[in-house]
């Protein structure tokens, strides 16, 4: 009897867990996969264009209130770095300066701070500022008519950007030579502003050249 219930187990467990038995290649049917929702709301925009505009570009002029102004700003901030012996700042205030005035034909305070930022310069070794103090120090005597002294500073300012091997400082020298041999004839300006008072604050005595 335990044989025959033995038996019978068997049949119907096996009959249950090899279902296989009776479809063994049997391919399931997959379904579809499911599409990404897509949204078109963009494309249903009106497409906006920008207009384009021809910008002309402005010139601000400076009115003599806005370059007494300027003119104010710098020079304290010249005094205040000589005050504080900040001396390789203030030789680029100078020459901040000088070509404010060159550009308002005022040469004489124009050579003024001219020889004071070189002076400054050549203490503190800043070899290119030199050159450009001597190249607009050139340009002011150009201006007096003085040429003879004009080729004097040129020919230093050559001669300063060999020695160093400043090749950049070197073709400036000679686009500014060449310029002013070009224009050596010109009439001398005759409507010279002069200063009344050169003040720079706590500033040496202008080195006579």
């Amino acid at each position: 009897m335990r044989y025959f219930l033995l038996i019978i187990l068997c049949s119907v467990g096996f009959n249950a867990s090899a279902q296989w038995y009776y479809k063994p290649f049997n391919k399931r049917t997959r379904s579809p996969q499911i599409a990404y929702a897509q949204s078109h709301s963009i494309k249903r925009l009106p497409v906006s264009t920008i207009a384009k505009v021809k910008i002309k570009p402005t010139i601000i002029e400076h009115t003599p209130y806005v370059l007494a102004m300027i003119e104010e700003s710098v020079m304290k901030t010249a005094q205040h770095n000589m005050r504080f012996h900040v001396y390789n700042a203030a030789s680029y205030n100078f020459s901040d300066l000088a070509q404010m005035y060159m550009k308002q034909n005022r040469l004489a305070e124009a050579k003024w701070f001219l020889l004071q930022s070189i002076t400054i310069s050549r203490q503190q070794n800043d070899d290119r500022h030199t050159i450009a103090n001597l190249l607009d120090l050139a340009t002011v005597k150009a201006d007096y008519g003085d040429y003879a002294q004009a080729k004097q500073d040129l020919a230093e300012a050559r001669q300063l950007a060999v020695s160093r091997g400043l090749t950049f400082d070197l073709a400036t020298v000679e686009k500014k030579t060449r310029y002013l041999q070009d224009n050596k004839f010109k009439i001398p300006r005759s409507e010279t502003r002069f200063a009344e008072t050169a003040d720079a604050g706590t500033i040496t005595k202008p080195v006579n050249k």
